[in-house]
């Protein structure tokens, strides 16, 4: 199947933000000037041929009360494949990468507030199952941007700004939820179903009427449970064959001034303040993404450019191990904890 510029188009609409209304398909199909069904058809043919991975709700992890964390590991390399594989065994492993370091596996961890295990066991735990060497720990201490937007179009140079992006401002911190937003919270962060009235569809599920639904989400969306509903691409599918996470050494005292910065380009898809160790000088940490190694090089230097850090480092992803979206309020996390007895997780140190 041929994809045409309107694809593009739509597929950057569709990132962007998937409208909350009745009739979402319709707005969009206004924006592109096609009708609703020609919409929904385009949009079935790019699931079809694995330009959208889904589309759904994203939820902000801390907003949910999940601990969280970035975690490099060490292996020796031919024992890699297989500790990758153990790592990605747990639910709240979302996101599993080889790159180019000695620590040579990445991953995102989230468990939730009645974990058995807690963060810090739990790491402890995969790091004795898949024998890591070595482990650091990089726990958010100020988010400055989170969310990525491939530009399809390429409409805009490398370099372009952002304005409207989630960050540490929009993080809800006493929002109660009840059990009717868990309710919604459990079916729209699974794949949005592609008819004229999705949300009706959602809310005969949990007896819900599709006005209600649209107003719980924007609620969440409002007090910042929700970073946005929009479709998550396949990367490599669209072209976007390259990403870096670029690593930056930056004093205490600048992390701000230059992090914000660095957060207002849109090809930075995140941006984070995490600790440092002696071995690890970086404190500033952003992810771009490329059709090419040579893009996330040229956005690297121009960052560096411009903001006068000159001590930096490029991690490329080689393999990609796993990659999905968080699914809250899962049985999954206890099923994986509970396979574990009691001596297995006392070896390392925890209590069950």
């Amino acid at each position: 199947m041929s994809v045409e510029k309107i694809d593009n188009t739509l597929l950057n609409l569709l990132q962007s933000s998937f409208p909350l209304t009745d009739r979402p398909f319709l707005s969009l199909g206004e924006d592109l000037s096609i009708s609703e069904e020609e919409v929904i058809t385009r949009t079935k043919k790019l699931k079809d041929i694995n330009f959208i991975r889904q589309i759904s709700a994203i939820f902000d992890t801390r907003s949910m009360k999940y601990d969280s964390t970035l975690v490099a590991m060490a292996f020796d390399d031919d024992k890699l494949d297989e500790s990758a594989k153990i790592i990605s065994s747990h639910p709240g492993v979302t996101h599993n990468y080889k790159r180019n370091h000695l620590y040579n596996l990445w991953f995102t961890l989230a468990v939730p507030p009645d974990s058995l295990l807690g963060l810090e066991g739990t790491i402890n735990l995969l790091g004795e199952l898949s024998n890591s060497k070595s482990t650091r720990i990089f726990p958010t201490l100020k988010l400055f941007k989170i969310g990525v937007k491939l530009d399809m179009t390429s409409d805009d140079p490398l370099s372009s700004g952002d304005k409207d992006f989630y960050n540490e401002e929009k993080i809800s911190r006493d929002y109660k939820l009840t059990q009717e937003d868990i309710n919604v919270i459990k079916e729209v962060q699974e794949d949005m179903p592609l008819v004229l009235r999705p949300f009706e569809e959602i809310g005969k599920k949990i007896h819900m009427a599709s006005e209600d639904v649209i107003n719980c989400l924007k609620t969440f969306n409002q007090v910042g449970i929700m970073r946005r509903m929009a479709a998550i691409l396949y990367h490599r599918k669209v072209g976007f064959r390259a990403n870096a996470m670029g690593v930056w050494k930056i004093s205490e005292d600048m992390i701000e001034e230059i992090a914000t910065q660095m957060a207002s380009f849109k090809s930075v898809s995140h941006c984070y303040r995490r600790p440092t160790y002696p071995d690890w000088p970086y404190s500033v940490f952003t992810m771009v993404h490329g059709r090419s190694i040579e893009d996330c090089k040229s956005l690297l230097r121009t960052l560096s450019e411009l903001t006068g850090v000159k001590e930096y480092d490029a991690l490329y992803s080689s393999k990609e191990y796993k990659k999905t979206r968080l699914k809250y309020f899962s049985d999954d996390y206890r099923v994986w904890e509970q396979k574990y007895s009691k001596d297995q997780v006392n070896a390392v140190g925890l209590n069950n």
